[in-house]
Formats: structure tokens, sequence, C-alpha cells
């Protein structure tokens, strides 16, 4: 039955709206399964019922009029226990309920498999029969496996429908739909949707006569590209720090790199033309990105997507139509770019919204960086529909309201109101330390990469840099970056912050972020040969690198190395070797390198069971909860079946953290912590009560983290830590962390909304 699953599925997803996408379901089934009814039913959760919304085989007046009690009848068993039920006969069942405006006297054999999304029971499709009839396993199976393919559908279809049939006066019901918090802030306003001009897939090979004019041809597209970032870079010259405007920088080096125009040129002078070549070239570097696991070098994918469709369009010599932005801009795409983001005037643009994309994309660094809200992959969005739509942006929470109703944004009018007075109550704490109401200083570090998330405010407000990540510069070349290009690159970062300090990341390259010239296959490459693994199976490898950060902080002397992936001690006396000996070969070359401070990361939960050695063996520890978090609950926080599993505050990550900082306190030894709980107010609560020695975080989070330092006492956050460490799930820490939060009138921090 494979056949008409998949035929089904398609016709459902090509569907207009929800009405008739649940006739395809209806019909379709009825004839493959040969039932004599084939029904199905949704829950309308306000109303508190089962609603009959299409059949094939029952009374079809009886459709949207037919409404049974939450939990009644048969409909209601298969919701309520969430599984399917199949009866040879369902009128003889003490939960069957008689529906006479249905015609449903007739029928016997009854099969109900639940349509569940997110945990959530939608509504049931339902099989009937006259005669006394057990449906088979394999048409079971099949009925189980539709209803679980078509909840995605059905919703998408529920939302696309109700948008088509909008009376701007009504507005859709209370619900919103969900995506993934990029960027924080709330927005009122109206969407215009934006589409990619030109479309690589669709370019096809073709045979050219003369390489050498076509080679001419893609050189001058490339010069055009390059253009086109150097004026986007001088407008936003007055939007954007000096460290924000170096993602253009970042795009021309990927514009610029061996891989992309040399792999090119050699297409083309192997006879392709410039369009096949481009398009072959860009599918084979974006698949090294698709395949990595670490979420921000994912996102680079897009960006070298993003340059290809630009440096098509000028081969292809289009040019885009002038857009007519309203003064609240809610921009809206399928798979934005943060060049589509530059081209909207600084004062119009709003709120970003775009179906694909995380908080690493460059779309949601460049968000932040102007300081505007936006929500990552709403996949359930139908961008089609939305054009000229008022909408609301909750960044926060990771949520869109299209075509609010009035209740809705009265409400959120007030919520901005709110965060207005918050921003401006919170721009009075710039340069004021980060100290507690009893005297404790909590340094507040910022995590940057290539393209760095520090505005002014992060140089300004500052201790220095808590991580710096090193792979881009790797990633976009076809061969390993020498020493001289290395120290430059950490020169530059080591200048801009000097005297304060910047800890900087050796590779953490792998099985799961391989590049282009040094590839690794492996079936489970999160667990593989990755990090600290893979630079000292090449000491080349990682003996250039330590050379290019030792000279890059001569005469600075804020240089901190941190070692990524660190899962035994011998890993860490063997790093330590190879940097004395670099450090060792500079002396005897002439130059007066000193030894830095040397770290360890801890984010594999065997280092924090060996916390306390490892402590005796270096400088500082540094504590990467995204991936701590990720490997001690078995979850990928970017795979959206599991993704809400990811949590924090999640009571096991918080014991796994108080075993870290007593492993370090013993040996006296720092602890930092660098990932996003950094910037997380509710839980800088609980780490300050630990007695973590700083916190490294973006640029956005530092006031917001600020004011709840210095709104609490060291002997609070300990005793709101000791309330949080007997729950047994992280929705009771939460809420628990919230009430501290109010408490000490901060609760705006949060700022749940709806």
């Amino acid at each position: 039955m494979l056949e008409p699953l998949r035929r089904i599925v398609q016709k459902v997803n090509q569907a207009p709206d929800l009405e008739q996408a649940l006739e395809v379901i209806v019909q379709s089934v009825k004839q493959v399964v040969g039932a004599d009814v084939c029904s199905v039913y949704l829950t309308d959760f306000e109303a508190r019922e089962h609603v009959l919304q299409a059949t094939d085989g029952l009374d079809p007046r009886s459709v949207g009029t037919v409404r049974l009690p939450l939990n009644r009848g048969l409909i209601g068993l298969v919701c309520e226990r969430a599984e399917p039920i199949n009866l040879d006969d369902g009128s003889q069942h003490p939960r069957y309920v008689f529906v006479n405006d249905t015609g449903e006297q007739q029928f016997r054999g009854f099969l109900g498999a639940p349509i569940i999304q997110n945990r959530k029971v939608l509504g049931v499709l339902a099989l009937r029969q006259r005669a006394p009839r057990r449906f088979g396993d394999d048409e079971v199976n099949f009925v189980v496996t539709l209803a679980a393919q078509l909840a995605g559908a059905i919703t998408f279809a529920r939302i696309s429908g109700e948008l088509a049939r909008l009376q701007d006066a009504n507005g859709l019901p209370n619900h919103f739909l969900q995506g993934l918090a990029a960027s924080p802030g709330l927005a009122i306003g109206t969407a215009v949707v934006v589409y990619p001009l030109a479309d690589l897939d669709a370019v096809p090979d073709k045979a050219i006569a003369e390489p050498g004019a076509e080679a001419e041809r893609f050189l001058g597209a490339i010069n055009d590209v390059a253009e086109d970032l150097e004026q986007l870079s001088v407008r936003f010259s007055g939007a954007l720090s000096l460290e924000d405007r170096a993602l253009f920088d970042a795009w021309r080096m990927m514009l610029e790199s061996d891989v992309l125009v040399d792999n090119t040129l050699a297409r083309i002078r192997a006879g392709n033309w410039a369009p096949g070549a481009l398009r072959a070239t860009i599918c084979e570097h974006v698949k090294v990105f698709d395949q990595m696991e670490d979420g921000y070098l994912r996102e680079r994918g897009a960006d070298v997507r993003d340059l290809g469709r630009r440096i098509l369009m000028h081969l292809q010599n289009l040019s885009a139509q002038p857009i007519a932005y309203p003064p609240a801009t809610i921009l809206v795409g399928e798979e934005l770019s943060a060049m589509q983001i530059a081209d909207v005037p600084r004062e119009s643009l709003a709120g970003v919204v775009s179906t694909t994309g995380s908080g690493s994309s460059h779309v949601a660094i460049l968000a932040r960086g102007l300081g505007v809200p936006a929500v990552m992959g709403v996949g359930e969005l139908p961008v089609g529909r939305v054009d000229g739509r008022e909408i609301i942006v909750n960044g926060y929470r990771g949520r869109i309201y299209v075509a609010p109703r009035e209740a809705i944004k009265t409400e959120y009018r007030q919520l901005i109101e709110e965060e207005r007075v918050l921003t401006s109550e919170l721009e009075g704490l710039r340069h004021l330390p980060a100290e507690t109401t009893d005297g404790h200083v909590l340094p507040l570090y910022l995590n940057t990469g290539l393209v760095t998330e520090a505005r002014p405010l992060g140089i300004e407000e500052s201790a220095g840099i808590g991580l710096y990540r090193t792979e881009l510069p790797f990633i976009v070349r076809d061969r390993f970056p020498g020493e001289e290009v290395q120290m430059n690159i950490y020169r530059e970062i080591l200048a801009a912050f000097a005297p304060r300090p910047v800890t900087i990341r050796t590779l953490d390259i792998g099985g799961d972020k391989p590049l282009p010239y040094f590839p690794v296959s492996e079936s489970n490459p999160f667990l593989g040969w990755r990090g600290i693994r893979i630079t000292l199976d090449h000491p080349e490898i990682f003996l250039t690198q330590v050379r290019a950060m030792l000279r890059a902080a001569i005469g600075l002397g804020n240089l901190r190395i941190l070692l990524p992936m660190i899962s035994t001690v011998g890993e860490v006396e063997e790093a330590l070797k190879l940097i004395k000996r670099a450090h060792a070969e500079l002396r005897d070359e002439g130059m007066a390198v000193a030894l830095p401070p040397v770290g360890a990361m801890i984010e594999v939960p065997a280092a924090v069971y060996q916390v306390g050695s490892l402590a005796k063996r270096v400088q500082f520890l540094s504590v990467g909860t995204n991936d701590l978090t990720q490997y001690l609950l078995a979850v990928d926080r970017n795979n959206s079946h599991v993704a809400a599993l990811y949590d924090e505050l999640h009571p096991a990550v918080l014991r796994a953290l108080m075993e870290v900082v007593d492993g370090a306190r013993a040996e006296g030894v720092e602890v930092s912590i660098c990932g996003e709980m950094a910037g997380d107010p509710l839980a800088v609560v609980l780490l300050l009560g630990m007695g973590v020695h700083s916190l490294s975080m973006s640029a956005g989070s530092l006031l917001r983290v600020k004011a709840v330092i210095r709104s609490l006492s060291r002997a609070r956050a300990r005793e709101c830590l000791t309330s949080v460490l007997p729950l047994e799930d992280a929705a009771s820490v939460r809420r628990r962390l919230l009430e501290a939060i109010e408490e000490i009138g901060l609760g705006g921090l949060t700022r749940p909304g709806r």
C-alpha cells in the first residue's frame, strides 16, 4: 500500500484549503481500503467537541453540524486513548453513541485512527462497514500511517483555508504558529512576502563552444556581487557595528573562496556553461554544510545558496522589482536571506519570519544586530496566503499570530509598551558593573565567531570574549589556511578587545562538520571523530593553529586557549604537550611568545565525572551547556520531533553543573558557562547560586543578565538554587524561577506573552 499512501499524501499537500484536503482523504481512503464509509472528525478544542468535517458514505448534510461532546462515543474514545480502535461491531461497544443525523444505524464494522501532532490529537480518521468487519493488520497499518502523515498537512491546510476565507473584521482564532525564537522582541506589523529572484535548481547543463568567454562572464558576475555586498555594507554602516558588519566580510570570503571560484571555472573549462557550472559547484559545497551537526555551521549552507542565487541573478541579467515596504514591515519568506533583510529600509523593518532556518542563520544574526524580533522555522506558515496581512511576532517565544483578533492585538500593544519601558530602564545599566547586591562581581563575556554577534554594546559592556569559534575560515577554503592567514584573523580579534581576555577555541571539526578537502564519512558522526580527537590525530593541524594563536598574542597578552570536546584526561595532557612544543619552537625562532592559560570544555558527560582530574591540568574550565544538554538528554534540539525535550533547566543538567562547579572549586579552578544557558535570565539565578565565575553570551543578552545580577544577592541566589534542586522536572524548575524573577521585579525580562 506504499504507492496509494504516497499518492494520497501528495494530493493532500497540494490541496488549497482544509475542506478540499479532507475531501481527498475520505474519498481516497474509502476506495483503497474498500470501506463503506470514511469520515474525518476534527477536535474543536475551544468548544470541547468532535466535529464531523468530511465524509464519504454518511449523509453529506451532517458535515459541520454533527458535533460530539469531547471524549464521547467511539470517536471520543480514540482521542482519549490516542491509539487506533478496531471493532468488528462498533454498535455493541459500551462507548458507542447513536447519531441519527448521519444515517449511521446501517453500519457495524469500525476502525478509528487518531490524527496526532506534537502529542495533541487533532481528530480521528474513521472507517465504517455495513456488515461486521474487523479490518486487517495491513489496513490498520495503512490508516494509522496515513493519519500520522496527515497531521501536518491538515494543520497547514486549515491555516491556509482560514486565511483564504478571512474577513478582516473577524480575525483568525486566537491560536499561534510555533517556530524557533531567533531574535528577542515583540512587533505588530504588515507582512511583506519575498522570494528568491533566481532559481539555481532550475538551471540545466548546457554545452558551450567558448569556455574563455563564459569564464569571463562568470568572473564579471562575481565582481557584480562583490559590489552589491560593498554597497550593503556601506548602507548599514550607521545601523550596525564594525563587528556586525563583519558578516559582509564573511560573504566576501565565501564569494572569493577557491572552492567556489576555481571549481566553477574548472567546470566551465570542461565545457559547461556558467549557470550550470555554478549550480553544480554550489550544490557540492552546500552538501558539506548540510551534513554538519553544528547548527551554526550548518546554517552557513544557506549563505552559500544565497550567494549562488545572487551570482546567477547577475549571470541572467535579472533585476529585482522595487518593493513598497510599509512603515512596520514584517519580512516573510520560505528561505529568507540576510541580503533580503538588508534591502528593507531600517526604519521600516519591524520583524522577520521565515519558514526555515534557526537562530544560527545569518538572518537571525543580522536581526539580533539590528534589534529586530525574528522567528525562524515556522514550517506551518502558508507563505503564499499572508502577504499584506497583519502579523504579530513574538521573538521571545518563537511564535507568530496571523491576522490576530483585536483582543490579541490589545494584549500585545500593552506588552510592547512594557518592553519599551523595560528597554529604557536597561539602558541605564550601561557601564555599570555586573555586581550583586552584596558586592560580588560576575564578569560577562561574549560568544562570537568570524561573523561576530557583538554590537557596540557588546564591545563596551563585555569583560572580553568567552568563546571565539575558529571553524569558518577552514570551511570556506579548499585547503587548510596557513599559519600566516590564521595569525592575522586571530590578531584582529585579540587587538579589538585588548587588554580584556579573549578565549579562542581550537578547531572543532570532524565527522559532523567535514571540510571540503578533508571529508569524514561516519554512520554516527555526532559520536564520532570530531573536535580534539581529530586535531590530536593530526598534530600538524593543531600545531599550525596554536602557533598562529601564540604569534597573534605577541605584545597583547590577552589570549586564552580552549580545548573542545574533551572526554579523557589523556586528551588534555597530549594537547598541553603540543602547545608547549609550539611555544618552544617559536621561542627558538626568536619570537617573544608567552604561554597562555589553557582551558578544557566540559560538554561530554564523561568530562563531568572527571572534572577533578581535568581541573588539575588546566587553568580554567568552560561548560558548553548546549552540547552537554544534548548529550545528557539524548536530544538533538534541531530535530523538530524531539526539540521540545531539550531543556537546559532539566534537573539532570543542573546536577551535572553542580558536579562541575564543586569539582573545579576543590582544585581552585574557575568555571565559565559559555552556552545559551548563560544568557537566560532565569538560568542566571541558578548559575549565580552555584558559584560559577563568569558567563559568556550573545551581546543581546548582556544587559538583561546584568539586570538580574544587580538585583540579587548571592545568598538569595543560593536559596533559589536550594529550592529547585529537589524538583523532578524542568517545568517545575521553570515555574519556581519565574516566581523568583517576579519577586525581584524583573518578570518582564522573560517576556512570556501568549
